[in-house]
């Protein structure tokens, strides 16, 4: 009689694999459920994040011209938009065609305490950079203290 037996409910590959799907779910709906359009196959892809000035919003557009790319701000959502037209030189033909072209639309909820209608956007190495400040009121601010 054999110490150990192969069952297929038991195979190690499988269950690796069974625990790489259960992952990647859990990455593409953090909480277990659907967040919109966020996570993997989104485009352009972004990083946001806080700093001591506000949000900033990083969002990568390889091969787009600055002039491209439309930056709209309405109430507290942000509106990233563009189009790219990819076409071969005339007189010749695709071969192989892996860069995707047309036209793009994403969208980010900004939270109530910064202020999406002084956003500033610049793009430099395909990099569109977009900074929303906080709100004057919810500004840290330095309060003098006197003597009584």
């Amino acid at each position: 009689m054999p110490l150990f037996s192969r069952s297929w409910d038991r195979d190690p590959v499988d269950a690796l694999l069974r625990l790489q799907d259960r992952l990647e779910h859990v990455f593409e709906k953090p909480l277990g459920f659907e967040l919109g359009l966020s996570g993997r196959g989104s485009f352009p892809p972004l990083n946001v994040f806080r700093d001591d000035q506000g949000l900033v919003v990083l969002a990568e557009v390889p091969g787009f011209a600055p002039d491209a790319l439309e930056v709209e701000s309405r109430h507290q959502q942000l509106l990233i938009s563009g189009k790219r037209e990819t076409a071969p030189p005339e007189g010749a033909s695709a071969h192989r065609r892996e860069r995707a072209h047309g036209e793009f639309s994403r969208s980010l909820q900004i939270p109530r305490e910064f202020d999406a209608a002084r956003a500033e956007a610049g793009c430099r190495h395909g990099i569109l950079t977009v900074r929303i400040p906080l709100r004057e009121e919810v500004r840290p601010r330095q309060i003098e203290v006197k003597t009584s």
